[in-house]
């Protein structure tokens, strides 16, 4: 049966007349946007801070993935612009949402950022309007969240308006997987949701795998940094047992990635960090809890992830006592606070956890990491110290994040005690090293 509302946006989107929107402009909706942008469309970003708003219209990128050349050049040939009024949603065919989803303190999701972005669309929510949610979230949320609110403006989903989820996936500083060629997953509410859904991004990025639903699009992501969340608890419990019986763990690994099948390897760390491996599972937890069903791989995972910041502060604690030196008044120098390497994202970063620690133990801790001039810790304001000279007069050095860009040969040349735990000293054998 014929849809005109959905005939005329597929329409729009084939011939790159549709006017696309994106609310949240930050490190998933800014790069989305730009993609959209070059594919053709004249697309319109909304965001609540007038500082990144300014910055578009300006034509300066702040997200480190996208280039400001390429944000200046779509906003002087008049491809893009920002605004923090969503009354431009009534001139816009189509709307990804964007915006954070965190955890509260009790793993709770926290949906405010998606009710307050849902309900300002739906107040100028239009027929002809496709609508999708990026946000990462529990399964259920675009058709028992998001679809009431649309339709208590009078438009029915499906055949007026047509909403979808499709899970971001972002990777900040993979150089080679980005927004265009990652593949983007979309379900709709109905089957005419996800053609629409499905046509927008086939305009823009690579590859579309469309699917059945919207809660088989939303359970996709959990289950991508669930499977990622759980095998990193696993090998940072393997690397809790091998420190204990004094074997190598990245030795073990390494080995053990000859295989050629079944195993993937993936390798211990400080903790974990980001904007979706710490946080996404939690989703999935608190939403089978409702179910009746515990999630005992994940919480247990949890339990094992966030005891590593712990494990860390111990190892440089026992660290400096084979140097005859108490923790307590000891210069600990931390070389990166990045949640990953070569990123300036310190979001729920491991190091800020350990800073805070040896702080507690009394220790006097700094920092140097190129990407992260500043850091806020528990009340008190860091300063990145220049990292030669901080290494050198160190009693004990601790590698949290392994730039590339850092002089590692340096580093265990100048320093007195070194703590790695990311094994980026593999190349060096020296009993000052002490491993992970």
């Amino acid at each position: 049966m014929s849809n005109n509302h959905l005939d005329a946006l597929i329409e729009k989107i084939r011939t790159k007349t549709a006017h696309v929107g994106v609310v949240g402009l930050g490190y998933v909706g800014l790069p989305l946007a730009v993609e959209f942008g070059k594919a053709g469309f004249h697309v319109t970003g909304i965001d609540v801070s007038e500082e990144k708003v300014r910055l578009i219209n300006e034509g300066v990128s702040y997200i480190q993935d996208v280039p400001t050349e390429e944000v200046a050049h779509l906003v002087k040939s008049g491809l893009l612009k920002a605004t923090t009024d969503f009354a431009a949603v009534r001139e816009l065919d189509t709307i990804n949402i964007a915006v954070p989803t965190p955890l509260r303190k009790t793993k709770d999701p926290d949906m405010s950022f998606v009710v307050a972005a849902s309900q300002a669309i739906a107040e100028h929510a239009h027929p002809g309007l496709l609508l999708i949610l990026e946000s990462t979230t529990y399964p259920g949320t675009t058709d028992e969240l998001i679809q009431p609110m649309i339709e208590a403006k009078g438009v029915k989903v499906g055949e007026e308006v047509f909403l979808c989820f499709s899970p971001e996936r972002v990777d900040p500083g993979n150089p080679n997987f980005q927004t265009r060629n990652i593949p983007k997953v979309v379900g709709g509410i109905t089957p005419a949701c996800t053609q629409a859904g499905a046509a927008l991004y086939q305009q823009a990025l690579e590859t579309v795998v469309p699917v059945s639903s919207t809660r088989v699009a939303e359970m996709v992501k959990l289950l991508e940094n669930t499977f990622r969340m759980i095998n990193i608890g696993l090998v940072n419990e393997l690397a809790l047992m091998c420190d204990r019986i004094n074997i190598n763990v990245w030795e073990v690994i390494d080995a053990a990635a000859t295989k050629p099948f079944g195993f993937m390897p993936f390798y211990p760390g400080p903790g974990l960090g980001g904007h979706c491996i710490p946080i996404d599972p939690f989703y999935l937890s608190w939403k089978t809890k409702q179910a009746g069903i515990e999630a005992r791989f994940i919480e247990l995972a949890g339990y094992i992830n966030g005891s590593m910041p712990h494990f860390v502060v111990d190892k440089v604690q026992n660290a400096l006592n084979e140097h005859c030196k108490p923790l307590k008044g000891s210069k600990v120098h931390v070389l990166g606070v990045a949640y990953k390497r070569d990123i300036d994202d310190v979001r729920e970063s491991p190091a800020l956890d350990i800073m805070h620690l040896l702080s507690r133990r009394g220790a006097v801790v700094s920092y140097s990491d190129p990407y992260i001039p500043s850091i806020q810790v528990e009340g008190h304001r860091y300063e990145s110290q220049p990292m030669e000279a901080s290494v050198a007069a160190a009693d004990c050095v601790v590698i949290i994040t392994d730039h590339k860009c850092v002089d590692y040969s340096g580093t265990v040349r100048d320093a007195v005690l070194i703590v790695d735990t990311r094994n980026a000293l593999k190349a060096f054998s020296d009993p000052k090293i002490f491993r992970l």
